[in-house]
């Protein structure tokens, strides 16, 4: 199975033949922390930046070993340091059909590279464009992803709801916004009703965490406080998985139903996020703070705004990575599935529903 590797510290990334080597920069120690090969549950992480290596001069001084990662071992490549790439390491990167996505120093999502696509089909893009041309498909479409988040929001409070976290106010607040999702006439009424969802969710946030928060509203730019930043880092992780997974299909990431698209983002991302925002960070949120991992000196603050400190994205990020290899029983396919392969299952789906083959049906937690 391939693995993500994650970028924490400068220096170089050299190629010969098949293989990358990280070469650590003057600036510090190697930080590469490699997953296992392969378990139910696995964690990758690691340190790279990048070099081609007929580029270094034979004169340079050695500095530390370098550690060799294997081309067909990587899935992903997350930055969040800073780095130097030239047009040889990318165009590498896009025969070997690898995404790398950028973050600043705040740890906030920058923007990909995205090799072109290895699969294209000219049918499904035209039908695509026509789902979102035609009002009355683009609606439909963009209903279930509303619908599919919600579920899954709803999902979570049931959870909690059966742990001693009392949600028999919200419950019945969100079971309402939900009926409202069918008779919405425009995807303006759908942002809105499903801004009014989170906004109730958020308030029980309050509850399902158990130290004190005073979480009352969703702050993005920059985030304010802890739980603001936690969800912007956790919902950037979530896009860019998607975004992942959308690549290895034959979909159009730029084309989407619920949000509209734009000139600098893949807005077809945003619509899958929407679904797994509540299994892939929400829940990964809850949990790393009430079981202390996450905890006050993992923020960085200043008068208006709060990020996650680099130690503070590395136990997340090994939270993530151990959440997307997690596997499951599918109900469908009868086998084991890891929550990664789920995000690409929802990529088939969306595409038996473009070519009209098969009603598409958001992905809900029934777990």
């Amino acid at each position: 199975m391939k693995r993500n590797y994650y970028i924490f510290s400068s220096g170089k990334l050299i190629r010969r033949q098949n293989t990358l080597y990280f070469e650590p920069g003057e600036a510090g120690e190697p930080k590469l922390e490699t997953a296992p090969e392969e378990t139910d549950i696995e964690v990758d992480d690691d340190s790279i930046s990048t070099e081609d290596e007929n580029e270094i001069e034979e004169t340079e001084p050695k500095k530390l070993p370098r550690k060799p990662i294997p081309v067909e071992d990587i899935e992903s490549i997350y930055c969040f340091s800073e780095l130097r790439f030239n047009t040889k390491f990318l165009n590498y990167l896009a025969q070997n059909q690898i995404t790398l996505h950028l973050f600043n120093y705040y740890g906030y999502y920058s923007g990909s590279f995205y090799p072109r696509e290895p699969f294209i089909s000219g049918k499904l893009l035209v039908n695509q464009v026509e789902n979102y041309t035609d009002n009355f498909k683009r609606i439909k479409l963009a209903k279930k992803f509303v619908e599919g988040s919600a579920s899954n929001i709803k999902k979570n409070l049931q959870y909690y709801n059966a742990r001693d976290k009392d949600m028999s106010p919200f419950l019945p607040k969100i079971d309402e916004l939900i009926s409202r999702i069918k008779t919405a006439d425009d995807v303006q009424e759908l942002m809105g009703i499903e801004g009014n969802i989170r906004s109730t969710y958020y308030i029980t946030w309050n509850l399902i965490i158990d130290e004190t928060i005073n979480f009352s509203k969703r702050e993005k730019h920059p985030p304010t406080n802890p739980i603001n930043a936690l969800i912007s880092f956790g919902n950037s992780l979530v896009y860019t998985t998607v975004l992942s997974e959308i690549y290895k299909t034959q979909l159009n990431p730029l084309i989407s139903f619920l949000h509209e698209p734009g000139e600098r983002r893949f807005s077809l991302s945003l619509d899958l996020a929407e679904i797994f925002k509540p299994l892939l960070c929400d829940r990964i949120i809850f949990s790393l703070l009430n079981k202390h991992k996450i905890q006050e000196k993992h923020f960085d603050k200043k008068v208006n705004y709060c990020y996650l400190s680099e130690e503070g994205r590395k136990i997340y990020l090994k939270e993530f990575d151990e959440r997307l290899k997690t596997t499951i029983k599918h109900r469908q396919l009868k086998k084991s599935v890891s929550y990664r392969h789920l995000v690409r299952l929802e990529c088939y789906k969306l595409i038996k529903h473009i070519l009209g083959t098969k009603e598409y049906k958001p992905f809900t937690i029934w777990w």
